[in-house]
């Protein structure tokens, strides 16, 4: 009976654990397929249909191949709002169907006195060898540090370009930074002067190339003057500067003020630049200009700290000394002055007459110098000076002895001749007690030039005058030319000088030659512009063949004057074979002249506001050939 009892417990038990098991399946059956729905139906509804939804148990299978890395992860989050993060397997594949993008491939090329380092990411399939070869020839004794990376991905069609212009750059400036991208250059540099500044910037912009920018910022540090110079002139004619230098705007304003109320008349400027003595310079010039127009005539010259000031003949002695004095105590400190009144000189009968040097430099360079020297050593010595100066060639010197020279009179007369060498044309008279420089210069800086010339060399004592003008169009910076006059230019060359091929070829003839090198020179004075070399034939043979030609010949003059190192960038060809007739083909002569180049200025496509037939009217320069 106890058995019996036993047994059926057992299967009580056993009944009852069976059930629960089954009840167990069931119910986690049914969170499965209730997750899996849920999470199907939210992936659907928030567009994700590439994503499949599996279940393992209580876990849910997330499966399926996301577009993106941000596509799966949003995904992810549509999931987690319908079931716990815990339970979610993420088994998303990710295929970005995008092609590999390339870097972006750029160099910094950073060049001072003392190296050159190159820093960047280049790509594998550029001439990377030949850059580098290049980097240290420019280089030459400087250390050249390598910090650029390669890339294996292809090349971008304006690499080659931007390197080639980047190299032009460094090569010309010896100080700089030079940002190379893949379609544009930028250049920051300093140069030594604003002359070669404008220079540089000439030559770059020029040369940049066609398929490519570039922006090119070169600055120009003020100049160190030495010595620090100022000499100021109040006359019977008026007052002037024959030199004045400024440390800063705000001294200059103070000088030509002080020289306004003296008598100056306006158009005078300062040269700022370093090298000052003192930084009360500006108030010290001012002080002694003030000085010169209370005595009424006479000069001031400040060359460095030391200051003289030389009053006129006729000058109160009395006012002279007050004014002077009162200008010593009010000097600033470092200031020292050195004060002359003038004296008349009396001429004593029968006495020889005061020896007098004389040179003169003409416009096409001759010189000629004239006057006595001390002996035969002095009359070499200024010989010898004088071809330095100007050339063995273009200088005659005439010279004869004479005892009573006053000391320095060698000296005088050296320094005569180099500030002569200053200007394009003039005149140098020499006497015992003055200096007289007349002439034509086509730079602004040719007076302050000058007066540093004979203070540094005759010393600040120096009594000269100066009547220097300046004329544009002997200034080598404000002779260049637009486009236009450009091309009209070279219309006139060849009206008497026209480009001829060999007979039916398109081989310049040995003529032609020297007209590419004139048309070349033009070229340098010409400012950037868009011009086009037109080929044009007459209409005997073949169209095509024609066209063909007109082509070739233009190819043939450009290639010619790229060859002659004209450096306009914008210079192309085009031909148009006998398509634009300008004369009769009937005619031998008429044949002659459509057989043509013709030189046209590129203007822009006019809007519909514009006049076309203006804008499309060209300059243009006639060719002959011999067919």
């Amino acid at each position: 009976m106890k058995i019996i009892s036993v047994t059926l417990s057992a299967a009580a038990f056993a009944l009852a654990g069976l059930g629960a098991y089954f009840a167990a399946g069931m119910t986690v059956t049914w969170i499965e397929n209730s997750s899996a729905t849920a999470v199907e139906q939210q992936l659907a509804m928030e567009g994700y249909p590439w994503a499949s939804v599996q279940t393992d148990g209580l876990q849910v299978v997330l499966e399926g191949e996301a577009p993106s890395e941000a596509t799966r992860f949003k995904a992810l989050a549509a999931t987690g709002a319908v079931v716990e993060a815990v339970r979610v397997i993420d088994n998303f594949t990710i295929q970005d169907r995008r092609a590999p993008v390339a870097p972006k491939f750029s160099v910094k090329i950073l060049r001072n006195d003392t190296s050159i380092f190159l820093i960047g990411l280049v790509p594998a399939s550029a001439d990377n060898a030949n850059f580098r070869n290049r980097v240290s020839r420019i280089a030459k004794d400087l250390p050249v540090a390598d910090f650029l990376e390669m890339a294996e991905y292809p090349k971008p069609e304006t690499w080659s370009s931007a390197i080639s212009y980047a190299l032009l750059a460094l090569e010309r400036l010896e100080r700089s930074k030079i940002s190379v991208d893949e379609d544009q250059v930028n250049i920051e540099a300093i140069s030594d002067s604003a002359e070669q500044k404008f220079k540089l910037l000439d030559e770059l912009k020029r040369r940049t190339p066609a398929d490519i920018t570039s922006k090119i910022a070169i600055s120009a540090p003020r100049p160190v003057i030495t010595p620090f110079t100022l000499r100021f002139r109040i006359s019977e004619t008026g007052a002037l500067f024959d030199a004045c230098s400024a440390d800063s705007k705000q001294a200059a304003t103070l000088i030509l003020n002080a020289a306004k109320a003296a008598g100056l008349q306006d158009g005078a400027a300062c040269r700022q630049g370093l090298g000052v003595p003192s930084p009360m310079w500006g108030q010290a010039a001012a002080l002694s200009i003030a000085a010169l127009a209370n005595l009424g005539r006479g000069s001031v010259t400040l060359s460095d700290a030391d200051v003289s000031l030389t009053a006129a003949e006729g000058t109160d002695p009395a006012l002279f000394d007050k004014v002077t004095s009162r200008l010593d105590a009010d000097l600033p400190e470092v200031f020292v002055l050195d004060k002359k009144l003038l004296q008349a000189v009396t001429e004593v009968e029968g006495q020889e007459a005061a020896p007098e040097m004389v040179a003169t430099l003409s416009p096409e360079g001759h010189v000629q110098v004239r006057g006595p020297v001390q002996d035969a050593r002095s009359q070499r010595t200024l010989e010898t000076f004088a071809y330095a100066v100007f050339g063995t060639e273009a200088v005659f010197v005439s010279t004869k002895l004479r005892d009573d020279l006053p000391n320095g009179w060698l000296v005088r007369s050296m320094a005569s001749l180099a500030s002569l060498g200053e200007l394009n044309s003039g005149l140098v008279e020499v006497t015992p007690t003055s200096i007289t420089i007349s002439g034509l210069t086509g730079s602004t800086a040719s007076k302050t030039d000058i007066s540093q010339i004979l203070l540094d060399r005759v010393g600040n004592g120096a009594e000269f005058q100066l009547d220097v003008t300046y004329l544009e169009e002997l200034d080598p910076l404000a002779r260049m030319i637009s486009g236009p006059e450009c091309v009209a230019e070279i219309s006139t060359l060849l009206t008497d000088n026209k480009i001829t091929f060999e007979p039916g070829s398109t081989t310049l003839d040995s003529n032609s030659r020297n007209t590419i090198d004139a048309i070349a020179e033009v070229f340098d004075r010409c400012l950037e512009a868009a011009i086009e070399i037109g080929g044009h034939t007459d209409s005997q043979g073949r169209e095509e063949m024609n066209l063909n030609l007109s082509q070739s010949r233009a190819d043939a003059v450009l290639n010619a004057l790229r060859a002659a190192r004209v450096k306009l960038k914008a210079l192309t060809s085009q031909g148009y074979g006998e398509a634009q007739p300008i004369a009769d083909n009937k005619t031998e002569d008429g044949r002659e002249a459509n057989r043509r180049i013709e030189f046209q200025l590129v203007l822009p496509k006019p809007t519909q506001e514009q006049d076309s037939a203006a804008t499309d009217m060209p300059f243009t320069a006639e060719e002959t050939s011999n067919e």
